[in-house]
This record gives structure tokens, C-alpha cells and sequence, in this order.
């Protein structure tokens, strides 16, 4: 533990002279520190101080105010922050279609996020430290406003930290409780918009479902083991029947900072199904869907590599995933492959990238090719407001929702 302690220390002090955010989210807020010392790049990429933060329960503090006694330590003030997405899309469909979703004819969506998010340390005991994000969405949700909660518990040992993650999440898949990559194996985490584009874990399903369970992680120096049993569903009280494992080696090769992991779900768990919303046919009166339970097969597997450094004198990321799922899952039979870059054009300002998706899934009882190419830029106003351009063509128009062979985003991002 003192190996990692120390460089945790060293991080910490390569990055205390970051410069200073006119608006910070709450984890910067309790560490004192800008966004840039967790972030890679652009929000929400994880460098490697992020992971480490991440990897020691968001219980790290720097200058904030405490309060402290007998086998209590707290944050003086509850750090909350706030995230925004305004979004505009359009597909190149025909307008209309599908009806009620029309980005073929242009839409706004305002917001297309908007949580207020509250993290931090709950206890530091020396040995165990507990810490706690949870995310609260601005509509209601089956558990009133959470929309997602995790509460690491984290042990010190001589050589590791083991922490003991209880959670639950509406639809970041699994691997909410635990992981490091920044390629949607938790679909929050991907470093471009077009998450089915750029992530083949998207794709296929495999980071991208309500779930409810316990990990438990080993963390080294060199890499991290991560085993999670979990329920498909969201904030209920139901047998966690499916595991989930993640693998990851954390080398740094040609000064290139790496996760080189492999993720595997199996086993069999109770679907959450949702119907949504329903007319009353008495007084057609808008009413609440109904929830209920199906058993279902849970396979899917993925295979992923990233590497953040330099390259030309401009900060860079490489991405390399892979993914798939049999036909007899939750997911349904797909499969895809996917290689990006990402470079930082301007320092602290322009970050232009692109992806390119191989993939196959069954439509209509047959293997069909859908294949994707994204290009992407990021134009940072400050270190947390964006602004967000995707743009997306499509191999084959009848296998997208919209209908059309290509998909642009517009979007403000924003957090404070």
C-alpha cells in the first residue's frame, strides 16, 4: 500500500498547480482542484490522478474544511454538482418517421440530461475509507429522483486496495460499479457522444442496461480485477443471478498511460421490462406504465485497449474495442469492432477525432453488415462547459431507428 500511496502523493502534487475552474463540480470541490487534474483531454475521460480517485472510493480531500473526531472525518460542506446536456439532432430520414422521434426533421432536446449529482468521503478510518456518488435526475424515475448510487467501502492492504461497491443504476449497465476505461463499458464513461459508434460495447448492449448489484475489486499498481454480481434491474429487491468480471491490465508503455482489459457477463437474471407510459381508454387520460420481470439470458463479452500521451506534441487517445453477444441473450445476437483516435489540436481548447465501427447484428432472421464511420470535435469554452459536434455515416440506413444513412449531434455541455 505504500507504493500506491506514494503515487498517489506524487500525482497529487503534479497536478496542485492546475489551473483554477470558475465553476467546478462537487469532487473538485472537495479536493480544491480543477477538472483537468482527474480529466484526459475533455470531460469525461479519466487520466491517471481520476483513476486513481476513483480506485480509492472519491474519499481523496485537499484544503476543504472537515469535521473530524473520534472515528468521524467529513467534508465540512456536501459537495454537490450539476451536469447539462442541450442537444440538437438530425438524421437524414424522412420527416415524420419514426413517429414521435422525428430528429429526421431537426430536434431540440432540452435538456437531454440534466442530474445534480452529490459525492464524496463518508468516513476515513485510516484503513477503510467509504465514499458515496449518487446521481439524481431532474424527472422521476422507479426510485423518486435517483437515477443512479454507489457506495465504495474501501480497504488498504500492504500491496492492494479491495473495496466492496454495493449499487444501482438505471441504465449505465454493470460495470457502474467498477471500472476504469473510458469506452462505454459504463456508458457514461466514453470519451465521444455517439456512443453506439464509438464504443462496441454500446453496441452489442454490454455497458448499457439498469442494474443492481455488489462488486468487489482488487486494485494494484499494475491493473485491477473487478467481480460483480448484479440483477438486470433498477433499485428493486431481486436475486442477483448474473456476474459480471472485468480484467484490466494499467501498464504505461512509451510514456503512453494504458488499460488493456477484458469484460465478461454471464448467467441468468430477472429483465427488468418497462411499458412506459399508457393511455386510459375510459378518459384518455395519461397514465403511468407497469413494470415486470422476465427471465433472461445474460452473455456478452469485450475486449478493449486505450492508451492517453502525446503524440506530435498533442495530447492523444487511441481506442481499440471489441464486443459481442449470441443470440440467445438479453442483447439479442450483435457484434462489433471499433478503432479511434482522438488529438487535442489546441491545448485546453479543440480536440478533433474520429472512430470507425465494423459490425454485425440480426435483422429479419439475417446477419446484416452495419457498419459506421464518426467524426468528432470538442470545443472546451472553460474546463467544464463544451461544446459537443458528432457526426455519423451509416453502411446501411434500414438497420437505423431514424431511417436515414446519417446522424449529426449539436450539443452544450455543462457542469457546475
Amino acid at each position: 500500500m505504500k507504493k500506491i500511496a506514494l503515487s498517489l502523493a506524487s500525482v497529487l502534487a503534479a497536478t496542485a498547480f492546475a489551473p483554477e475552474a470558475s465553476a467546478i463540480p462537487a469532487f473538485a470541490r472537495q479536493t480544491g482542484m480543477a477538472c483537468s487534474a482527474c480529466h484526459a483531454q475533455h470531460f469525461p475521460i479519466l487520466n491517471g490522478f481520476g483513476r486513481a480517485f476513483k480506485a480509492a472510493g472519491f474519499t481523496m480531500m485537499g484544503s476543504q474544511e472537515k469535521v473530524e473526531g473520534d472515528h468521524l472525518s467529513l467534508p465540512a460542506v456536501m459537495n454537490f454538482g450539476q451536469l447539462l446536456k442541450v442537444r440538437y439532432q438530425k438524421s437524414s430520414g424522412t420527416a415524420g418517421t419514426p413517429s414521435g422521434v422525428d430528429t429526421n426533421g431537426g430536434q431540440w432536446q432540452f435538456p437531454d440530461e440534466y442530474a445534480l449529482f452529490v459525492g464524496g468521503r463518508m468516513a476515513d478510518n485510516g484503513a477503510v475509507k467509504v465514499g458515496v456518488m449518487a446521481e439524481n435526475a431532474l424527472g422521476g424515475t422507479d426510485a423518486g429522483i435517483v437515477a443512479g448510487l454507489r457506495v465504495p467501502v474501501v480497504v488498504e492492504m500492504d500491496a492492494a486496495l479491495i473495496s466492496v461497491i454495493p449499487f444501482t443504476t438505471d441504465s449505465l449497465g454493470p460495470f457502474y460499479g467498477y471500472t476504469e476505461s473510458s469506452q462505454g463499458i459504463n456508458r457514461a464513461i466514453r470519451w465521444a457522444e455517439h456512443r453506439t459508434d464509438i464504443s462496441a460495447a454500446q453496441y452489442t448492449g454490454l455497458g448499457n442496461s439498469p442494474a443492481t448489484g455488489i462488486a468487489v475489486m482488487a486494485h494494484a499498481d499494475m491493473g485491477y480485477i473487478s467481480i460483480t454480481r448484479y440483477a438486470n434491474t433498477f433499485a428493486s429487491a431481486i436475486a442477483m443471478s448474473s456476474t459480471a468480471i472485468e480484467i484490466a491490465a494499467t501498464p504505461t508503455i512509451a510514456d503512453f498511460a494504458t488499460i488493456i482489459s477484458v469484460n465478461v457477463l454471464s448467467g441468468e437474471s430477472d429483465k427488468q421490462n418497462d411499458s412506459g407510459f399508457a393511455v386510459n381508454a375510459a378518459d384518455g387520460a395519461i397514465e403511468a406504465g407497469t413494470t415486470t420481470y422476465s427471465k433472461s439470458v445474460t452473455k456478452a463479452t469485450a475486449v478493449s485497449a486505450q492508451a492517453h500521451g502525446e503524440m506530435g506534441g498533442m495530447e492523444t487517445g487511441l481506442y481499440f474495442q471489441t464486443s459481442s453477444t449470441p443470440v440467445d441473450s438479453t442483447f439479442g445476437k450483435k457484434s462489433a469492432t471499433v478503432i479511434g483516435a482522438d488529438f487535442t489540436v489546441i491545448p485546453h481548447t479543440l480536440s478533433l477525432g474520429a472512430a470507425i465501427r465494423s459490425a454485425k447484428k440480426v435483422s429479419g432472421g439475417t446477419d446484416k453488415s452495419d457498419n459506421s464511420t464518426t467524426f468528432t470535435a470538442v470545443y472546451d469554452l472553460a474546463q467544464n462547459i463544451a461544446l459537443v459536434a458528432n457526426y455519423t455515416k451509416y453502411s446501411d440506413k434500414t438497420l437505423q431507428s431514424h431511417g436515414g444513412d446519417s446522424l449529426f449531434t449539436g450539443m452544450l455541455e455543462a457542469a457546475w
